[in-house]
């Protein structure tokens, strides 16, 4: 699973870039990944209770084993209320924030998982390497912009 190994370089990110870098995560379930909507769904469902990130880790463990028990056995363990998170799951609010994700990917050119932006280029090289380099040069133009703001006449 292509996604669950760029966990690694974005925590190596995170912590090279503490006060600089802000992961966000944009959904983009494949069809060819029977639940994968369904998994995204419900970490949408979990973000309303404030474990989104812990439930998305928990579905990347167990990607080759998902199902709707393991989903909901995955809410289970994160100790989510269960009535609010299977009420969550079922409301347009929730179905639509992943449908926009998805066309919102679409419209950028997203073809599968994981596609990285950073300020709104597409990350060509995946590595520790590709990521610095990105977000260095991200930074030296947000800086050079910033020192040649508007000059007094």
């Amino acid at each position: 699973m292509y996604c669950a190994r760029l966990v690694p370089v974005l925590e190596q990110v995170l912590e090279a870039f503490p006060e600089k870098v802000k992961v966000v995560h944009k959904n983009f379930p494949l069809k060819k990944f029977k639940f994968s909507k369904i998994a995204a769904v419900a970490a949408m469902a979990a973000h309303q209770q404030d474990r989104f990130w812990h439930f998305h880790d928990r579905l990347f463990e167990n990607h080759n084993k998902l199902n709707d028990e393991k989903v909901r056995d995955i809410a289970k363990t994160l100790d989510l209320d269960m009535a609010a998170f299977d009420s969550a799951q079922k409301k347009s609010a929730t179905i639509s924030m992943v449908n926009r994700d998805m066309r919102e990917g679409i419209r950028h050119g997203v073809k599968g998982t994981p596609t990285v932006f950073i300020n709104g280029r597409k990350l060509e090289t995946r590595d520790i390497n590709g990521f610095h380099d990105a977000i260095k040069k991200a930074l030296e133009k947000k800086a050079a912009a910033l020192s040649s703001g508007p000059v007094e006449p």
